[in-house]
């Protein structure tokens, strides 16, 4: 049997809602933003789902971003505006990367909480800091008991970092001290009834400096609790990764698969980052990041792969981002339209 339901009584209200609501939000959402946005931009929502034949890649319900990529919108314009914008480009989710705006003036949690379900955004989670040297700091190490109560009140299901596990080096021991300590936000989390997970750049595929034959992400991996610990795999930083860590240091060959982590322990990775990224061998990263299906990963076989697992259909959020996108509001567009058009099979 399944750990997880393929009945969703609020993912089916939320798209009954859109379905309903979806013009008249298109409009609204082009009087809020007015100038902010080109014509290009302002294509109603209808033409980002794309046409063909076949079962949709993107699950119902599931399409996500993450608002660090939309941090220039929000700062002036603020969250209604943005949350017009994304609920016409057909999203369902947002995470969360900080809950304050700039020049549009203060704003509760409870009134964010309420502005994103009113455009129908399902808000699944939030990147928060892992430590500082500052005691008040809002990290998990420093004020977990507040980042929890925040997350609770916004009704988040996960609650994150960003945040690599080197707060004390990159030795195995030092990954299994910091797993130790993600165990116990994964504790304090689950008894709120939230998942806590972590964001991996590219460096957690990187070896142990003490014993360059593992992987520091299989330490993070073996130390850290599956029922407490869970990731959000950037497929993009971690086929950085693979470009960078496919050889240990010594030169020998260390090829792994992004996917494969994935499809050998599912559960444990409810949440993606969808970004993107055109193949560069000259590039330090080996990838030049560009708009979702501007570039070489293929998400087609990556989403595919994930969602034809038995029971995982609906198991996954996949968040779309980029770091510096040109224009915020046209990557959100072109990346819904995208991952709308993909099909399962070709016409």
């Amino acid at each position: 049997m399944s750990r997880f339901s393929q009945t969703d009584p609020e993912l089916t209200h939320r798209l009954s809602r859109r379905g309903m609501l979806g013009v008249a939000a298109g409009a609204t959402a082009a009087a809020l933003v007015g100038a902010a946005t080109t014509p290009a931009t302002a294509a109603p929502a209808a033409a980002s789902h794309g046409g063909g034949h076949g079962r949709p890649v993107l699950p119902p319900g599931r399409l996500g971003i993450q608002l660090y990529s939309l941090r220039d919108k929000v700062s002036t314009l603020g969250f209604a505006p943005v949350f017009a914008e994304l609920e016409k480009y057909g999203y369902d989710e947002v995470e969360f990367a900080g809950y304050t705006q700039g020049s549009a003036g203060p704003i509760t949690l409870a009134q964010l909480k309420r502005l994103a379900r009113n455009h129908g955004l399902n808000p699944i989670g939030s990147h928060v800091g892992y430590y500082s040297d500052d005691p008040n700091a809002y990290t998990f190490a420093q004020n977990l008991t507040k980042v929890l109560d925040d997350a609770q009140a916004l009704g988040l299901k996960h609650i994150g970092t960003a945040s690599g596990p080197f707060r004390y080096g990159s030795t195995v021991d030092a990954w299994k001290r910091a797993a130790e300590e993600f165990n116990t936000y994964g504790a304090a989390a689950r008894a709120r009834g939230m998942k806590f997970y972590q964001h991996n750049h590219s460096e957690e595929f990187s070896f142990a400096t003490d014993n360059p034959k593992v992987r520091l992400y299989d330490v993070l991996l073996a130390e850290t609790d599956p029922d407490l610990v869970y990731l959000e795999m950037d497929i993009y930083w971690a086929y950085s990764g693979q470009f960078r860590f496919s050889k240990r240091p010594d030169g020998s060959p260390a090829p792994f698969e992004p996917l494969d982590y994935v499809l050998k322990q599912p559960h444990r990775y409810p949440l993606f980052h969808v970004k993107d990224g055109v193949s560069d061998p000259s590039d330090t990263y080996g990838y030049r990041m560009v708009d979702v299906g501007d570039g070489d990963i293929d998400y087609k076989r990556f989403i595919s792969a994930v969602t034809k697992l038995r029971g995982h259909r609906l198991a996954h959020h996949w968040q779309a981002e980029h770091d510096n996108p040109t224009e915020s509001f046209t990557f959100a567009r072109r990346s819904s339209r995208h991952l709308h058009s993909l099909r399962e099979k070709d016409c």
